[in-house]
């Protein structure tokens, strides 16, 4: 039987060759860059050690389980939780049980496990051990052009037609509207946001800790994606922050609202912050506006800014271990507050 243990230094070879097994070359290429960043520079790293599992047989390594630890506050208590991310198998071992030993000795090493855009594999192993599952988080699209409306399944006259029915409402829901605050453009985020988080974290029953240090490493210093980010403010006063990135897509271009932070009852602070970014599409050329979201106050202000909800593949699970939870806890989900960004699923 396979060994399980904590990631080790003299591990990062074994890893990387491993890596290369399972996904192949250009993967593991890509992991390797942002690994240092990904596992060791995490501010929430438990004395800055990766958070991660290793199966070993004798001196191979066979399998691992990396995770992103977070600070999660659920009902107003703070628990130490990561994120389920990379999980692999040798091809030769898979099959045999050792990827759910994995999850296993995870769950029992944090007080939430999470899990977000799960994969086909890992979604039914959560299935298979019943942990609990509120998602799919919700997600949103905003049409700005003809072309957003494209299926890549149809004919290109059914598309052709689409588009000429609908341009007199994509036109009506993508035309400009004033913004209601201040936005400015930030490249790093002060301390005044961990004061933003501290003001707002009583807002949410479910919410992962957005402090500076974490906002800071999560976007300003990712080192393989670009993002843009926003302040919002009144009379100089900070009231929330929007995370975005452009993407070119087989389907067209997209801006991706990757995370965002108001208090949910401030309905105008919102709205400012979606006008910012639909100036911000049109600048890139973008084709629609997509975000995913699970707190019903912003669901409602995304409907009311004209966006729609369309079919999502973002699963989400989390099972909860260090404190004591009501029945419906995972089934009442309206005050959680769930992005792309919280995960890995952004990058």
């Amino acid at each position: 039987m396979a060994e399980i243990d904590r990631y080790r230094q003299e591990d990062r070879r074994a890893v990387e060759a491993l890596y290369r097994r399972v996904f192949g070359p250009d993967a593991a290429e890509v992991n390797r860059l942002r690994w240092e960043w990904q596992y060791r520079r995490n501010p929430n790293n438990p004395g800055g050690t990766p958070v991660i599992w290793i199966a070993r047989e004798g001196p191979s390594v066979i399998g691992q389980y990396a995770t992103m630890p977070v600070r999660l506050q659920v009902q107003g208590k703070e628990l130490a939780a990561s994120w389920g991310m990379d999980v692999m198998v040798a091809p030769e071992r898979q099959r045999q049980g050792i990827g759910e030993v994995l999850f296993r000795t995870w769950d029992r090493h944090v007080d939430a496990s999470l899990g977000l855009g799960l994969s086909d594999s890992s979604h039914r192993l959560f299935r298979k051990l019943r942990w609990p599952e509120p998602g799919p988080v919700p997600c949103f699209i905003k049409p700005l052009t003809r072309r957003a409306l494209k299926n890549k399944q149809w004919p290109e006259a059914i598309n052709r037609l689409v588009s000429a029915v609908t341009l007199p409402f994509v036109q009506m829901i993508a035309r400009t509207r004033p913004l209601r605050a201040e936005v400015e453009v930030i490249k790093r985020f002060s301390p005044e946001f961990t004061d933003l988080w501290t003001r707002l974290a009583p807002r949410f029953q479910f919410v992962v800790r957005r402090d500076a240090a974490y906002l800071n490493w999560k976007y300003a210093e990712a080192p393989y994606v670009r993002y843009s980010m926003a302040a919002l403010r009144r009379s100089g006063e900070l009231h929330g922050y929007a995370v975005y990135r452009h993407l070119q897509e087989p389907r067209g271009r997209v801006t991706s609202i990757v995370d965002f932070l108001t208090d949910p009852s401030d309905e105008e602070g919102l709205k400012t912050l979606l006008r910012w970014i639909d100036r911000e599409a049109r600048a890139a050329d973008s084709d629609k506006i997509r975000t995913f979201c699970l707190h019903a106050d912003y669901r409602r202000v995304l409907r009311r800014s004209g966006y729609f909800s369309v079919k999502s593949t973002m699963e989400f699970t989390v099972k909860v271990n260090g404190i004591a939870i009501p029945p419906d806890f995972y089934s009442e989900t309206d005050a959680w507050h769930v992005t792309l960004g919280d995960s890995d699923q952004d990058r």
